[in-house]
């Protein structure tokens, strides 16, 4: 199926019409971000490695029984999705302390939580994507009870599959966002699953793995992405 015209560009994604009002083509692009887009580059095969990576992802936690919107990969950078509405709602599902997180409460990065945590955010760029409470999601009508406790319940099965996966190839999770959308009256797994929006260091040295490569200057994002696609599925050229 052929894109048509442009829906909406995102940091790392465009999405496109299709002649199926249903369904969209959405596609994965070189571009990072970090900071809420204050910073940019565009770095080499991001956006083959990280099709590559959600498309393994979106299938393991589809056998999971978790509903989402990818229907098919078209091509090495393009997915056939179910056109969302996408709830303005960040679920975040943390397992260790990192990031704001740590300095919101004064932890070290690393320490291992009793159990996971789950906190929401609401997407907005120009509010830094707010920490928010239930009761403000639920006065602001960004989403409705029984929405978000479906999203909570999916987003822990979802984090515990993708835990499970990392750790057979040596990677530990250590947080991830999920986001979610609404589709002929269902919550549906939307966005993406890749390295741009979970924390993911080496389950050895420690070393990260993720964005943070981009966001704190730790070396080259190209890399890493492509160790990670390597520890998944094999060679990047495979």
């Amino acid at each position: 199926m052929q894109p048509g015209s442009l829906l909406y560009q995102g940091k790392s994604k465009q999405v496109f019409e299709t002649d199926d009002p249903s369904l969209v083509v959405v596609r994965f692009t070189d571009e990072a971000t970090a900071f809420n887009a204050k910073k940019q580059a565009t770095i080499e095969e991001k956006g083959r490695l990280n099709c590559a990576i959600s498309t393994m992802l979106f299938e393991r936690v589809g056998e999971a029984s978790v509903r989402h919107h990818l229907v098919q990969p078209l091509n090495d950078t393009d997915w056939l999705c179910l056109k969302v509405e996408v709830l303005p709602i960040e679920v975040v599902v943390r397992s260790v302390v990192a990031g704001s997180f740590a300095k919101r409460y004064g932890l070290s990065e690393g320490d291992v939580l009793p159990r996971p945590i789950v906190e929401f955010f609401y997407k907005s760029d120009p509010l830094d994507d707010p920490l928010v409470g239930e009761d403000a999601i639920l006065a602001m009508g960004w989403a409705e009870r029984w929405e978000l406790l479906f999203m909570t319940d999916t987003a822990l099965v979802v984090h515990e599959t993708l835990r499970r996966i990392w750790a057979e190839a040596s990677v530990q999770l250590i947080d991830a966002k999920y986001e979610f959308g609404r589709h002929d009256g269902r919550i549906v797994l939307a966005d993406e699953l890749t390295p741009d929006g979970a924390r993911l260091w080496d389950a050895t040295t420690g070393d990260r793995m993720d964005k943070d490569v981009f966001r704190r200057d730790l070396g080259d994002l190209a890399a890493s992405y492509r160790e990670l696609y390597r520890r998944l599925l094999g060679s990047p050229e495979g």
